[in-house]
């Protein structure tokens, strides 16, 4: 267990953010060098001025778990609902206090999620499997919480529509369809809002009590698309054409504050392994791209007069929270100021193209210009510096494949490269702070780490291509990326690449390291790795059968290439190989890592040379994030660089 106590200045992972309603403060997860997982909260001061935070650690050493929700109240202390299984426990954290943890409530049934109330406190929303949706109301005085409503069916989302905390926009799921209506928390009633289209799925994202402005997302226009009205108004819901961009995202991050007679949105955009902001306005029928840094923004914010808050990550920024001055960042774009960042060149893959990406200028990822600031990230320490990466993009077998590299103009040249794959399949790598690529990319090894086929944020022909099918696109993605940097690096007299995978990934990795030609491949690293999909349907826990069930994860692909099933592929396994598993994921059982160990085994494969088996105790599936990922993010880089482990 680390003995080093958790600050800001060490905090290289922030998840799960969330807003006390007035904007006065927020909280979110934090994780240091070494794992283990903490609440942090967040002053943010009503003038614009640099938000301060500081960490809520537990007595006797212990962290909170990557699944705890939390609530920033306006206080400064966080309400966190900690789970585990069927168990939830609620409880207050308090910043400075003596007894800092107060126990509320244990509640037990198989789902729950909490929502901030507009007053403070929290609404719990309860899932059983009758199916029933249990409603609690939990007051910021530390009483218990109380029952409001039980309601038949079962209901997301969750938008007030009033500064009262009574009325309650709540999504719910009806003969395959989603319906917005609205909770009366004082009647424990419910009455329909959102009814488009006959069959449509009609859900409410924001909305303003003061002008009943309000955005919704809706398939009743024949595919998904946002759109705004006024409810309550005689007008219909309008889909502007602006706000409909194919193969890109548009979430409603925030409204402009002081009830402005026209309307203003921030609006984040979603595509591929970035994100950007843009100002929408009814009126003038166009999105205003704001002028940002590259990298990852978090999904939520809050719009007061002191700026937009909304969380940042870029590859060499951890995770912070940025202030922006709408206003100022739209005059600078309008006067041609430096601060937009230009759009990735092409980049492909045998051949290489003629001319080198420019590297990005200095405090390019830092957001040092008028209108933007980040608070909260933390420094190397040391003298050192993160490393940078940027979006490149490669050939591949069916069209370019985008991928985030780290090495600069001479990654390809490099004297160690790595072909990093993401878990999921439905993930893919983001344009963000990752302490295990920033730890093997450290030493001058490059990374390359590509969403192929399979991937998130593509759009839902990319993300498809692999249901029914995995380890078939994505791996002819991976095979022929690892063939076309394999053939360059000979060229240039340099070893082969090294792959290293997670999860699903990880998955991949060994199926590519069976395929690969012989001299195509350096050595392979793999981390909470299953054999196949129809093993981990037959082993893994309900949740992940459900998923393996949905994406269809046990059929095999028809595309000539045989079992993708690793245990009988092993013996085609001949690049170092090192495998690392927590021996209690809740994921991935830790016996098909066993078991992969006692099949190289019992092939003549020497442990210790030809490959190494590592066991964390206590990790779960998140092992890379957890308490004794330092040591973790060493030993891969160690073997992924020289193929002995550090």
């Amino acid at each position: 267990m680390s003995t080093a106590a958790p600050t800001a200045a060490r905090a290289l992972r922030r998840f799960g953010f969330t807003f006390a309603p007035d904007g006065s403060h927020a909280a979110c997860l934090a994780a240091g060098p070494d794992g283990g997982w903490y609440a942090e909260s967040w002053r943010l001061p009503a003038d614009g001025g640099p938000a301060e935070t500081g960490p809520l650690a537990l007595p006797g050493g212990r962290t909170e778990n990557l699944r705890s929700q939390l609530v920033a109240l306006p206080d400064g202390r966080v309400l966190v609902c900690r789970h585990d299984g069927e168990r939830h426990d609620l409880v207050l954290l308090s910043p400075g206090a003596a007894e800092r943890e107060q126990q509320l409530a244990r509640l037990w049934m198989p789902g729950l999620r909490l929502l901030p109330a507009p007053a403070g406190g929290a609404i719990a929303l309860g899932t059983d499997q009758r199916p029933v949706t249990t409603v609690w109301r939990i007051a910021a005085d530390g009483s218990p919480p109380a029952p409001a409503a039980e309601l038949p069916g079962l209901y997301g989302g969750g938008v007030w529509l009033d500064d009262a905390g009574r009325l309650l926009a709540l999504d719910r799921v009806v003969d395959g369809s989603v319906r917005t209506v609205v909770l009366d928390l004082e009647l424990g009633a419910v009455t329909p809002l959102l009814e488009i289209a006959e069959g449509s799925n009609d859900r409410l994202l924001l909305f303003d009590p003061a002008s009943g402005f309000g955005m919704v997302r809706s398939d009743a226009a024949g595919a998904d698309r946002l759109g705004w009205a006024v409810l309550g108004g005689t007008d219909p819901v309008r889909f502007p054409d602006c706000l409909h961009l194919p193969g890109t995202l548009l979430r409603p991050i925030a409204l402009a504050p002081g009830g402005a007679a026209e309307p203003r949105v921030v609006l984040q955009l979603d595509h591929g392994a970035a994100s950007a902001l843009a100002l929408w306005q009814p009126a003038a029928g166009r999105l205003d791209r704001l002028p940002a840094p590259p990298g990852r923004f978090g999904e939520t914010g809050h719009w007061s007069a002191g700026g937009l808050r909304i969380p940042y990550s870029a590859p060499d920024r951890p995770a912070a929270l940025a202030t922006l001055d709408v206003d100022t960042l739209l005059a600078s774009l309008a006067g041609g100021a430096p601060g937009a960042v230009p759009p990735p060149l092409p980049l492909q893959l045998a051949p290489l193209a003629a001319g080198a990406v420019p590297e990005a200028p200095p405090g390019a990822g830092t957001g040092e210009h008028p209108g933007w600031r980040v608070d909260g990230s933390a420094e190397p320490g040391d003298g050192g510096h993160w490393q940078g990466a940027r979006i490149v993009h490669l050939g591949g077998p069916a069209g370019t494949v985008e991928a985030v590299v780290y090495g600069g103009d001479g990654w390809l040249a490099a004297p160690h490269l790595v072909l990093a794959l993401h878990g999921g399949p439905a993930d893919a790598w983001r344009l963000e702070f990752d302490p295990a690529l920033q730890r093997i990319a450290a030493q001058g090894t490059a990374v390359v780490a590509p969403n192929q086929r399979g991937s998130t944020g593509y759009g839902p022909e990319h993300e498809a291509a692999v249901h029914g099918a995995w380890g078939g696109p994505d791996l002819d993605d991976v095979l022929h990326l690892l063939d076309g940097l394999a053939e360059q690096r000979a060229a240039l007299g340099l070893e082969p690449p090294a792959l290293f995978g997670v999860s699903y990934g990880a998955f991949l990795a060994l199926l590519a390291a069976a395929h690969a030609p012989a001299g195509h491949l350096a050595r392979c690293a793999v981390v909470a790795p299953f054999l196949s999909g129809a093993r981990l349907l037959a082993e893994s826990a309900e949740p992940v059968r459900a998923m393996c069930a949905r994406l269809g994860g046990d059929a095999e692909p028809g595309d000539g290439r045989g079992p993708r099933d690793v245990l009988q592929l092993a013996d085609r396994i001949t690049a170092p190989l090192l495998v690392l598993h927590g021996d209690r994921d809740e994921v991935v059982p830790v016996g098909q890592s066993r078991t992969l160990r006692h099949e190289l085994l019992r092939l003549g494969r020497a442990e210790g040379s030809d490959f190494r088996y590592v066991e964390a105790a206590g990790a779960g599936h998140e092992l890379l994030t957890e308490e004794g990922a330092a040591v973790l993010h060493e030993l891969l880089a160690g073997f992924l660089r020289t193929g002995r482990p550090a």
